[in-house]
């Protein structure tokens, strides 16, 4: 039987998309070679990742006045493409931290290539909670641009309300909430994701940028960061993650196919809201988020008793849930439920955290 995938990121994906690709691996389209085999170059391939960029385009209503890069490097690659891009070496920029990934990109930009400032934005409230401070959220004078992480996969905090930054490109980091959710991507200077959590394998970056940001890139910036470079190359300077880009293709036409992020925001609240109403019903497990920004998709939470970590662990393997193992910065227990995890998953972990806890009761 297969498992249920709670890890945060390689993650879940569709099953209707893997067999897609099962189908064509060994031989696409007829031609007699697999996917993987085709140069990027080819008029074949050219066609597939057209068709991905396109239909992104279309699911995320992307304006024409932006282009979509698909990279490599990561994250942490694009921490450090942001500034090398658009940060003047005599520039600052605002950095609205409100967790693991989001200090990260300060620290990068900080340490390495100029004037970070940092804003922290998330306070524990007097109920003992996380909770975001928007009032921290705000630009300074003469910023280039203001940076945000949308949704911090360690700690469990979701941004939704955008802060206004006016004039000043606001750029953000969705890896692990891209198509969870309608977006107005006019609001961003840039959005940066991952697709290992919500679209498509490990190894692919995609980079959706306002035109007019693209052009500023600093002289030592590596070519193959260089969004100028990559936009003119249409993404094919170098050899591209060619299968990661092709099962992002399968992604986006999955994603259309169920009604888009309109029809997955509401399966998204449905599966967090389940969730989180046992957690929060429960004596033997915590949420230390404030309600109000706790994440769709990554589920943080703790039992109250610790020593039963590895047991729980233990006993939710046995019961092929995987990947509920916290990140090692904050410990306890994480349940991501990206896109591709069905309700009945999130129904079946529920049902297992009821019975370890009765199992424990005196």
């Amino acid at each position: 039987m297969r498992a249920w995938n709670f890890g945060a990121g390689p993650s879940m994906i569709p099953v209707e998309v893997m067999q897609k690709a099962q189908a064509e691996f060994c031989d696409f389209d007829g031609l007699g070679l697999g996917i993987v085999e085709m140069s990027h170059r080819s008029a074949e391939y050219m066609k597939v990742a057209a068709e991905a960029e396109s239909l992104l385009r279309e699911i995320m209503g992307v304006p024409d006045n932006y282009s979509i890069l698909f990279e490599q490097g990561g994250g942490r690659g694009q921490f450090a493409a942001i500034p090398l891009n658009i940060l003047p070496e005599d520039g600052f920029a605002d950095y609205f931290v409100t967790g693991h990934w989001s200090r990260s990109a300060y620290k990068e930009c900080a340490e390495r290539f100029g004037d970070a400032r940092l804003h922290e934005c998330v306070e524990k409230n007097s109920a003992g909670y996380y909770e975001i401070d928007y009032s921290k959220m705000k630009v300074t004078p003469g910023a280039t641009y203001a940076y945000i992480c949308l949704n911090e996969t360690v700690n469990g905090i979701e941004i939704f309300d955008l802060p206004d930054t006016g004039e000043v490109p606001l750029i953000a980091d969705m890896s692990s909430d891209i198509l969870t959710r309608p977006v107005d991507v006019s609001r961003f200077g840039a959005i940066i994701f991952g697709a290992q959590k919500n679209v498509a394998p490990a190894g692919l970056t995609v980079s959706i940028v306002r035109k007019d940001l693209i052009g500023h890139a600093r002289k030592y910036c590596p070519s193959v960061f260089d969004w100028a470079v990559l936009d003119k190359h249409d993404s094919m300077y170098n050899t591209p993650n060619t299968f990661s880009w092709y099962m992002a293709g399968l992604a986006f036409k999955w994603i259309k196919s169920i009604g888009g992020t309109t029809a997955l925001e509401e399966r998204n609240i449905a599966k967090s809201k389940l969730l989180y109403d046992y957690l929060d019903s429960s004596n033997f497990y915590r949420c230390q988020v404030a309600p109000r920004d706790r994440s769709r998709v990554n589920v943080v939470f703790n039992l109250q008793d610790e020593s039963l970590n590895a047991e729980f662990l233990a006993k939710s393997r046995e019961q092929h849930l995987i990947g509920l193992k916290g990140h090692k910065v904050l410990g306890g227990m994480r349940a991501s439920i990206y896109n591709a995890m069905p309700l009945e998953g999130v129904e079946v972990l529920v049902k297992f955290l009821k019975e370890f806890a009765d199992s424990h009761r005196a």
